[in-house]
């Protein structure tokens, strides 16, 4: 080695190019991803479907996970997906009978279908539907009665 001073200084401009490149990359793959998503101050368009969380009630035995689908103005029906699970006692219920959907307004609107597992076994899942809400209220509230041993299980969302 002749110079090695200027070994190390030609392989450390080529380690900081390295971490440069990375991080030019890194960067633009994450802009071209934040395009796709709207930001917060950006409104839903009446057309476009609202995203809602999934809550979960693991009261009693009966675990209860409910996930809003197409609430949209636009939808023939408003969804809930709904997933049971227990490893005590047989789900039973007809769900179309313990569930009731309630606006901000407090009325009361009882489900149209139920799309899914029969009632029986330790696991089931499927789709509530109801008639979609018009005008469209503030918040909703989904509450399941006499599910496991629990009297009333309650999952509320915001919609505007």
């Amino acid at each position: 080695m002749k110079n090695p001073k200027a070994i190390f200084l030609i392989v450390g401009v080529i380690v900081i190019i390295i971490i440069i490149a990375i991080l030019y990359s890194h960067h633009s793959d994450n802009s071209t991803l934040r395009e796709d998503i709207p930001s917060s101050n950006q409104g839903l368009s009446a057309g476009r479907q609202e995203v809602l969380s999934t809550q979960t009630n693991s009261e009693g035995q009966v675990t209860v996970k409910v996930t809003p689908k197409d609430l949209s103005q636009s939808s023939s029906s408003w969804d809930f997906e709904i997933v049971l699970d227990t490893h005590s006692g047989n789900l039973d219920q007809n769900l179309t009978e313990i569930s009731i959907l309630i606006d901000d307004k407090e009325n009361r609107f009882t489900p149209v279908a139920w799309e899914g597992d029969p009632p029986q076994g330790h696991h089931r899942s499927g789709i509530l539907k109801f008639k979609r809400l018009s005008p469209k209220p503030k918040s909703i509230e989904l509450r399941i009665e006499k599910m496991g041993d629990v009297n009333e299980r309650s999952f509320k969302w915001e919609l505007q």
